[in-house]
């Protein structure tokens, strides 16, 4: 069941521990710093700082929060024993390549389909897996999620959709019968109100239906089985309204320190 002030304590939580242990890199932006001011370019360095720990920080843990009691399991940064066949590793090679060249498109009950039926085919093989951020099962169904940023870059993204195959091909490999879904999720929708569209995934997920593809709204309503996502920008204003004048105070003292 999804607890406002649980969430609020862990957006709390990670900001002041941001605050505590903040120490900017030297940076000598001397047009920059008249024109917007100390207190604003140290901001700005804050924010751009605190962007790139909010998945860990405050995402995945706000995730794990709302989807406890709404699946049987939820786990973060989960690690999946990397065995499967050479059957389904040659399978995913063909869908990568495929979906590289442009002569198939994404369909992910097609490419589970061939990753199981390789299963039994070929030897047993053993492979690192990098960890599942976001592991949650209920039944005999597993769902994979891959956080990534609101404007994922097209750099590694194949590696990415290789990864999420493989562990695919594992989680089958020791339960041939369970469903498996892999999505990459969004914490939030950068165009809205405009659809979600980003064209460093087209080509490499099926992302009509939601299949392997939640942002925003449908991300966080699925984690919580029902409609949550305004109360969910709510904490995170609620936070923000009730630190707001410790957060103002500590960026005129560091602006000083930075920038004097």
């Amino acid at each position: 069941m999804f607890e406002k002030k649980s969430v609020e304590n862990i957006i709390e939580s990670a900001l002041r521990r941001k605050l505590e242990n903040y120490n900017p890199e030297p940076a000598h932006m001397p047009f920059h710093t008249r024109l917007l001011g100390k207190d604003r370019m140290a901001l700005y360095s804050f924010i751009h700082s605190l962007s790139t720990n909010f998945g860990t920080a405050i995402f995945e843990q706000a995730a794990k929060e709302i989807a406890d009691g709404v699946f049987d399991k939820v786990r973060l940064q989960h690690k999946i024993a990397g065995r499967f066949s050479s059957g389904s590793q040659k399978a995913i090679t063909e869908i990568i390549n495929g979906l590289s060249s442009g002569k198939r498109e994404p369909n992910h009950v097609k490419e589970i389909a061939q990753i199981s039926a390789g299963i039994q085919l070929g030897k047993p093989i053993t492979k690192r897996l990098r960890s599942v951020d976001i592991y949650l099962t209920r039944g005999d169904s597993v769902f994979l999620l891959d956080l990534k940023t609101a404007k994922p870059n097209v750099g590694g993204f194949e590696k990415h959709k290789q990864d999420m195959l493989e562990w695919a091909a594992a989680i089958l490999y020791d339960n041939p019968d369970w469903n498996v879904r892999t999505v990459i999720a969004i914490p939030y929708n950068p165009y809205e109100p405009k659809p979600y569209a980003r064209w460093t995934l087209r080509g490499m997920l099926e992302i009509a239906n939601q299949s392997q593809l939640m942002v925003g709204r449908e991300f966080w309503n699925f984690l919580a089985g029902k409609d949550v996502y305004l109360d969910l920008l709510h904490c995170f204003e609620n936070v923000g309204y009730c630190m707001r004048q410790e957060i103002d105070d500590y960026f005129k003292r560091i602006g000083q320190w930075r920038y004097g």
